[in-house]
């Protein structure tokens, strides 16, 4: 060691590794950060084949299931009280579809009979065979562009973004933006508009949903709609999931 390399080692306690050896390691440092350069943005085209590969595992390994949901509808400005509020199994099989039984219902009967009835009747319907796969979020139905921005974090789990839009106008196709999650391109979240109003009387609906990854596979958790029209004035239904029971492909229910 030099002089000057001996000074700064008796300057600085516990100092014990060559300056010319330093030097090299901070060398090499930036030398790897320059080659590194800025984080690149993800393919986009990979993003989507990640959304359609995990679309494709959910038709095919869930057999079915069983969850408990809940209904609430909330009138005007008051999202505190609802109006009518109502509680269903709903059972589903690959291949055949859903049904609901009630459980328990309560609030006012308009709301139950022309708001909650039409509504699980729809998803009776959209949930038939031959019905049910022009629903499902994938490349098939959307045109989907990925966002800028990278990664960004939604409850706790790095997602990418995509822009949506139907191939077809439908009530239950919306435009909108998903979230998918960036280790398996599973949903995290959708929120848009409908891409087609249900009827010439209803306003434009805002729905959201939120999912969670049970046993590998995006199941809904909390989903909201909300229109606002002249003639029926401002609704909202909220809908909770819970007590999931999967039938899964090689599984156990």
């Amino acid at each position: 060691m030099g002089l000057r390399s001996s000074a700064i080692a008796r300057a600085v306690p516990g100092f014990c590794i060559p300056v010319s050896i330093l030097v090299s390691i901070l060398v090499s440092i930036m030398a790897s950060l320059r080659a590194a350069g800025p984080a690149q943005e993800p393919d986009p085209a990979a993003v989507i084949r990640a959304v359609d590969a995990a679309v494709t595992s959910r038709s095919e390994n869930v057999l079915g299931f069983i969850d408990i949901e809940h209904y609430a509808v909330y009138r005007g400005g008051d999202d505190t009280h609802p109006a009518a509020e109502m509680t269903v199994r709903d059972t589903y099989k690959r291949g055949v579809g859903k049904e609901f039984t009630v459980l328990s219902q309560s609030g006012s009967a308009f709301l139950l009979h022309f708001g909650l009835k039409p509504l699980l009747d729809s998803d009776h319907t959209i949930n038939q065979p031959g019905n049910v796969e022009k629903s499902w979020f994938n490349s098939a139905n959307y045109m989907m562009t990925l966002k800028a921005g990278g990664v960004q974090k939604l409850d706790g789990r790095d997602c990418f973004l995509l822009d949506i839009k139907p191939k077809e106008e439908a009530p239950n196709l919306i435009i909108g933006t998903i979230w998918v999650d960036a280790r398996d391109g599973t949903l995290v979240q959708i929120d848009g508009v409908a891409s087609k109003n249900p009827s010439a009387f209803s306003g434009t609906t805002h729905m959201m949903r939120q999912y969670a990854n049970i046993d590998g596979y995006s199941m809904a958790m909390h989903a909201r709609a909300e229109s606002d029209s002249a003639f029926f004035g401002r609704t909202v239904v909220a809908i909770d999931y819970s007590d999931y029971k999967l039938a899964v492909k090689n599984g156990k229910q």
